[in-house]
């Protein structure tokens, strides 16, 4: 399967995406992102998923620059590997790469049997989006859900 026939829509949906995070902290962020997949049917168990994403925040910084944090669970807790996508009214601490806080939240949710799979392949896909300046400031500025996804299918 070549990169360019990767369907965004297998592992983010509206429902995954939140634009008004009531979150003022780095867990409060990962906790309302979590309920999401959770009630999105994509884990089955919130606690133990956190605990995983926390576990893999202390490995490594996932904060990019701009304003943007991909935090991600490789997880037994999660029934299908999706994206949950969030943006808090007001910038969070959180370890970045350019020391600044962020807004704006990608949260992985990645099944351990799928470590290798098509779906690893989207999240890639979205890496290099993120690595893109211009992307970045579109994801500031957009309004709606559907902008969100669109942007992150214009690329496919």
């Amino acid at each position: 399967m070549k990169m360019e026939e990767l369907d965004f829509s297998r592992v983010v949906s509206e429902d995954l995406i939140q634009l008004d995070l009531q979150a003022t902290s780095k867990i409060e962020v990962i906790e309302e992102l979590t309920n999401l997949l959770f009630v999105n049917g994509c884990i089955n168990d919130e606690e133990g998923f956190i605990q995983d994403v926390m576990y893999r925040e202390n490995e490594g910084v996932t904060g990019l620059e701009k304003g943007i944090a991909i935090p991600h669970g490789k997880s037994d807790y999660v029934l299908k590997t999706s994206i949950a996508i969030g943006r808090t009214k007001k910038p969070v601490e959180w370890e970045s790469m350019d020391g600044n806080p962020i807004n704006i939240i990608i949260l992985f949710a990645v099944k351990n049997a799928d470590k290798t799979t098509t779906h690893i392949k989207l999240l890639q896909k979205v890496a290099v989006l993120l690595s893109d300046e211009e992307t970045i400031e579109q994801f500031q500025t957009l309004k709606t859900k559907k902008e969100f996804l669109h942007l992150l299918s214009k690329h496919n």
